[in-house]
């Protein structure tokens, strides 16, 4: 698989990811279950990448990870305590989990071909 293609893979499953807990959060405020203010809190670090990932920024992609991990333990919580959003949760988790297989592998393809990484510790040293 090209750096490419797996970018444009990476970048329209978080797209599709945001708009996914975006909608889920929004209907939430609106039912009354969580404030308003609290569902919007949820959709803050979603954004806080957005621009490295539609740019497609391999460090970005490398640290972006670690904000998924915070969505992937919502949607297994709601796997295990839900059965009226049990879909939804499936949907979340699977496509977080792709995303975390895919984030990393695509930053690493790419900073190899920039030349990007850890300098190697000389033998002199």
């Amino acid at each position: 698989m090209t750096t490419h293609t797996l970018f444009q893979l990476c970048r329209v499953g978080y797209v599709a990811l945001l708009m996914l807990l975006s909608g889920w959060f929004i209907q939430q405020g609106f039912t009354g279950e969580y404030s308003m203010a609290f569902s919007l809190l949820w959709i803050v670090p979603l954004l806080l990448p957005i621009k490295g990932i539609l740019t497609g920024n391999p460090y970005t992609y490398a640290w972006a990870s670690f904000i998924l991990c915070l969505y992937l333990l919502h949607g297994l919580t709601l796997v295990y305590i839900t059965e009226d959003a049990l879909y939804f949760a499936l949907i979340e988790s699977v496509l977080i989990s792709a995303l975390l297989i895919g984030f990393p592998y695509y930053a690493r393809m790419r900073g190899r071909e920039l030349g990007l990484g850890l300098k190697k510790k000389s033998k002199t040293d």
